[in-house]
């Protein structure tokens, strides 16, 4: 699922090779904007044009093609779990999709745009729509469990953690709701809107705002830990946290890489590109990769911020990267997906 896992810190559970080599691409001929998901050698994309593709890790061969046609573009990223691919699109409608042949399974409509990226936990789908809600379905056969309505729009992708989840939205709040019903537990004033996804490590939470601002949130009092307000730059944050054992790192609009300390909130490195960076950072042992709209992918040492490895791309990126099997998977605006790794 998008940032790897349920609580949305975007670590792989593996490293990368030093050396990475572009493998083989993939074109579409439709922008890409989603991140993919890799599972059991297979890649999952979606594009620009609503068509969600499913293409072999290792040769690059097409499995399969679903086809909105044309009803709804794929801006939010697939989650796959239990043999099913679960997929919102920006006409509102939410898609589980049979992982194996591409054949729909069931749908469920919202009523505005999906760009949040679905979790899965025990059985159940969560994303939030345009509409307001945040959702929970029944995983097999798409019933509401619960549905939970706040102020005004949600972009970006819940975050679960043991029987709570999380969602920042464009009502300036995080909510704290119950896994089990959709009641909510508690609320943090963001003093700006977030379309980031919020991640969760231990006891605290990580975001970014458009108030330029990075905050960490501790969980058992719903209070602020520390904020960081970029004193030079004033850009909102699109991209989500990377979470690591001691430090967090994320990319901003103004076009700046920051890798703080997940304490402190002290400034630990930063690192500036030419374009902006929605591109939300995974890391991978100990490095760091993310793409930028200036068209290239960058490899970053974890522990110093020093440049190890780019890629240009020549196209800008918004979407994440993807790691899995000893390979890095990540689609472009030029409806290219490229796959890395080692000769």
């Amino acid at each position: 699922m998008f940032r790897g896992n349920s609580q949305m810190t975007g670590v792989a559970e593996e490293s990368l090779p030093d050396e990475l080599e572009l493998l083989w691409t993939y074109e579409t001929s439709d922008p890409i904007e989603a991140t993919a998901a890799i599972v059991d050698g297979v890649v999952y994309t979606g594009t620009m044009t609503g068509v969600l593709y499913a293409i072999g890790l290792e040769k690059h061969d097409l499995r399969w093609k679903y086809d909105t046609n044309g009803e709804g573009a794929f801006k939010a990223s697939p989650c796959v779990a239990g043999g099913t691919i679960f997929v919102g699109d920006d006409f509102g409608i939410f898609h589980a999709i049979d992982a194996a042949t591409g054949k729909k399974r069931w749908t469920f409509l919202t009523t505005s745009e999906i760009m949040s990226s679905a979790n899965y936990v025990d059985g159940k789908v969560l994303f939030g729509s345009y509409d307001a809600n945040l959702y929970c379905l029944s995983a097999e056969t798409g019933d509401v469990v619960w549905k939970f309505t706040t102020e005004t729009s949600i972009h970006g992708s819940p975050a679960a953690a043991g029987d709570r989840v999380f969602i920042a939205g464009c009502d300036d709040v995080l909510r704290s709701v119950s896994l089990k019903d959709g009641t909510e537990l508690a609320q943090v004033p963001l003093g700006a809107p977030s379309q980031a996804s919020a991640a969760v490590a231990g006891e605290r939470l990580y975001d970014g705002t458009f108030a330029n601002e990075i905050v960490a949130i501790d969980l058992e009092s719903n209070q602020r830990v520390w904020t960081y307000d970029p004193p030079d730059h004033n850009q909102p944050f699109y991209a989500s946290a990377a979470v690591a054992s001691d430090r967090i790192v994320i990319g901003g609009r103004d076009k700046q890489v920051y890798c703080l300390d997940r304490e402190t909130g002290e400034v630990l490195w930063k690192f500036p590109t030419n374009g902006r960076v929605d591109s939300s950072a995974v890391i991978a042992g100990d490095r760091v990769y993310f793409g930028s709209y200036d068209g290239n992918l960058y490899g970053l040492d974890l522990e110093t911020g020093k440049e190890v490895w780019r890629f240009p791309v020549g196209e800008r990126i918004s979407a994440s990267p993807a790691v899995a099997g000893g390979r890095l998977v990540i689609g472009a605006e030029d409806g290219i997906l490229y796959c890395f790794g080692a000769k």
